[in-house]
């Protein structure tokens, strides 16, 4: 019954104004923007990383890029991009920053209401960026709520980056040992059948929906060969791409601290430290992740070795809505004062 009413509800925004005018508010913008949704149901698995890795990497093709953090709970995106703004003055080097909102939980008694009022803030500021920005990217929390199922709804590119191993894969469905065989889907997988068949029933577009191996070792082993296989398996039912992500490299988890991506400059002056062949291994690795998304963009040369920049939509950033809030540092790039 939930499920009914979730894509019911979704499916009158898609369409435009009716969704608008049932939560008050008037009628749809057109929306422009690629929407881009990290989503998993288990935590850990790098979905922020990935978004930052992601958003640093459009704005260097020269794009106009907004950033929305629906994990109220842990905000590990807006706290990532809030460290790469503080690294920035700190070391006095300009770094591209996005125009960045984050989703705070909706109080009230009545779940209806709260659902609501959720709802009415995360699409009307979807809305209200896709006509002002080239893209679009969505960090979402690591459990099924309603934001999330409303996330991955709006989802043009869905990322789910999974660890390379059985126990990781549990998220996408269960996998026969000796046959590698699906047996079940999980119940995250039925999360994001459900938004593809909202998306149906208002008449767009299927979602582009790629699973990263993250975390991946260094040395082939027969396990790690069953898990692809069984991963294999799972994109034939579910009907998702296969991208390799990045290894198991330290370098990724001392970035945070700084905000900083595989796409910043290796230097000293940036990283604070001498630049490692690690360094250069951790943004071939992102660079080709990048490429596999396969998103409407025509990238920088010295980036994926691709032609002239795609044009860039014009616009300035805008209020936030009631339940979003807007991250205290300037668009595009943060600049040492």
């Amino acid at each position: 019954m939930e499920s009914w009413r979730f894509s019911c509800i979704l499916a009158d925004w898609v369409r435009g104004a009716v969704g608008y005018r049932r939560m008050g508010m008037v009628g749809s913008p057109s929306r422009s923007a690629h929407v881009i949704v990290l989503g998993n149901e288990k935590g850990g698995s790098g979905k922020s990383t990935a978004a930052v890795n992601i958003i640093v990497a459009l704005l260097k093709a020269g794009h106009r890029v907004a950033s929305i953090d629906t994990d109220s709970r842990q905000l590990s995106l807006t706290h990532y991009i809030e460290n790469r703004a503080r690294w920035a003055r700190r070391v006095g080097v300009a770094l591209e920053v996005p125009t960045h909102f984050s989703v705070r939980l909706a109080e009230g008694d009545v779940r209806a209401e709260v659902e609501a009022r959720e709802f009415a803030a995360l699409a009307e500021i979807v809305e209200r960026l896709g006509v002002q920005f080239d893209f679009v990217v969505i960090d979402t929390p690591g459990n099924d709520s309603y934001r999330m199922r409303l996330s991955h709804a709006f989802a043009d590119t869905l990322v789910t980056p999974v660890n390379d191993s059985f126990v990781d894969l549990d998220v996408l469905g269960r996998i026969d040992g000796t046959t590698l065989a699906v047996e079940t889907v999980s119940q995250y997988a039925e999360l994001v059948m459900e938004a593809r068949r909202s998306r149906q029933i208002a008449g767009q577009s299927d979602m582009n929906w790629v699973v990263v191996r993250n975390r991946i070792a260094s040395l082939a082993s027969r396990n790690q060969k069953k898990v692809v296989g069984g991963l294999q398996q799972l994109a034939k039912t579910l009907r998702f791409r296969i991208a390799d992500g990045v290894s198991e490299r330290v370098i990724f988890r001392e970035f945070f601290p700084m905000g900083l991506t595989a796409f910043d400059p290796l230097d000293r002056t940036v990283l604070n430290a001498r630049p490692t062949l690690s360094h250069v291994a951790a943004r071939r690795e992102i660079r080709d992740l990048v490429d596999a998304l396969r998103l409407p963009v025509r990238w920088k040369a010295e980036m994926v070795g691709s032609g002239a920049l795609a044009p860039i939509l014009a616009g300035t950033p805008l209020a936030a809505a009631p339940l979003v809030e807007p991250m205290g540092v300037a668009p595009e790039r943060a600049r040492a004062t």
